[in-house]
């Protein structure tokens, strides 16, 4: 469990009740005017932001050295594992039970919360572990950022989200058939048993595995996994249930179709075209490129004994084109929401995308929207995320330095706020 300084406690008390604590900032970005404001004072009342204000007196909170920014969203993790060895990875298979990977989960929340991502949209887990995780964050149990889920992501048999996927005969046997339940489809009809699967999980939006996948254990990491009806099938369920749908897609046919059928983001868009960037205009979908996740594989696929030799050649093939492709549908005008893939890579480096994207020709200022006020519109939340203003959650996270003059500050936020609590602070401050 987290610890909290006396004057911590103080703050997490003064948000759950009345009073007012207050917040100086030695300079807060404004998102939206894209400029900082020097000494600016946040007053929080119930875990909002009450006002805004220049710097009279003594906050509560002394950050008049810091560069105070809003919560950054991360809209593409899986909070309920971490890569690891292919062997680590099928010794736990073999041996460990759901509570093992759920009480794992508990670290991996906390230490993302304190790389300053107050918000995380999670793209798939088994045996609702995500669903779980995020119950437990809200009443209090563990400390972690606010969570919206997926559930179990939604596959064909074999597809990239097949939870029996390269395992043995007997093995299948035992695990039995997956179906709509289990997020594995094969006709329109169980497509929107699966989306109405998930309603009843209770999952915040609808996630779809388009194309074939990297660390799946399948031979194609980018062909196409769903047939048009089947597309538009879970699309036209998912908006009577209200969800938005993000369709996983490496592969450029599959992707197409996905935008086709009306999905409001892509997730990785590897080998994305010029007609696939022309749907994305068309429709408005979000692309969220997950760069680090591919970097990461890249440079795993050099070990030979880090991935099996399914995966192998996948994550040299995919990993290396995603910087290319960000370049490219940034250009053409793509809208891109901040996503990593953490669990792909470990958690808490989520901040290393910001440098990417920098690196693949984004400003930085650009790049910090994309992970506050693009996020934010991409989780149907721009009423109360993504900015600091009157009536906003007060997620609060502050740097030393200007990202904007050096994007790598992000990857050591120095304090965290959500909801009105601090989670991580200085050590001068306490």
């Amino acid at each position: 469990m987290h610890k909290l300084s006396l004057a911590s406690l103080l703050l997490v008390m003064n948000g759950a009740g009345a009073a007012t604590q207050t917040v100086d900032c030695g300079r807060l970005l404004d998102v939206k005017a894209g400029v900082w404001r020097e000494k600016v004072t946040v007053a929080i009342e119930n875990g909002a932001v009450k006002s805004l204000a220049p710097t009279q007196g003594k906050g509560d909170v002394d950050l008049s050295a810091y560069s105070c920014l809003p919560g950054l969203i991360d809209m593409h993790v899986h909070m309920s594992g971490e890569s690891r060895k292919q062997i680590e990875e099928l010794r736990s298979q073999l041996s460990g039970d759901v509570a093992d990977q759920a009480l794992r989960s508990v670290p991996f929340a906390e230490r993302t919360l304190k790389a300053g991502f107050t918000t995380v949209r999670d793209m798939g887990a088994s045996d609702g572990l995500n669903i779980a995780l995020k119950r437990a964050i809200d009443a209090g149990h563990v400390p972690g950022p606010r969570m919206f889920t997926s559930g179990q992501a939604i596959a064909t048999t074999g597809g990239h989200a097949d939870p029996t996927n390269g395992l043995s005969r007997e093995l299948r046997r035992l695990k039995g058939v997956p179906g709509p339940e289990q997020g594995v489809v094969n006709s329109p009809q169980e497509a929107r048993e699966a989306v109405r699967a998930r309603y009843k999980e209770g999952a915040d939006l609808i996630k779809i595995t388009a194309t074939g996948g990297v660390l799946s254990q399948a031979a194609s990491g980018q062909n196409s996994q769903f047939s048009d009806e089947e597309l538009r099938s879970i699309v036209a369920t998912a908006k009577d249930y209200g969800y938005r749908v993000a369709a996983h897609a490496h592969g450029t046919e599959g992707m197409k179709r996905a935008l086709r059928a009306g999905v409001d983001s892509i997730e990785h868009g590897t080998f994305m075209d010029d007609e696939a960037i022309a749907l994305f205009k068309k429709t408005g979908a979000w692309y969220v490129p997950t760069l680090s996740a591919g970097k990461y594989v890249t440079e795993k696929a050099k070990e030979a004994d880090y991935y099996s030799p399914l995966v192998r050649p996948k994550a040299a093939a995919i990993g290396t084109h995603m910087l290319e492709t960000f370049a490219k549908a940034y250009k053409a005008g793509v809208k891109i929401a901040f996503g990593t893939d953490a669990a792909v890579f470990p958690h808490g480096l989520n901040g290393k995308e910001f440098a990417y994207m920098v690196e693949a020709g984004m400003p930085p200022l650009e790049a910090t929207r994309s992970a506050t006020l693009s996020a934010a519109e991409l989780l149907n939340q721009s009423n109360r995320l993504g900015s600091l203003e009157p009536g906003f959650a007060a997620d609060i996270v502050a740097v030393s330095g200007d990202p904007l003059r050096d994007i790598s500050v992000l990857q050591q936020v120095r304090f965290v706020m959500k909801d009105g609590v601090v989670y991580k602070r200085p050590a001068t401050l306490d």
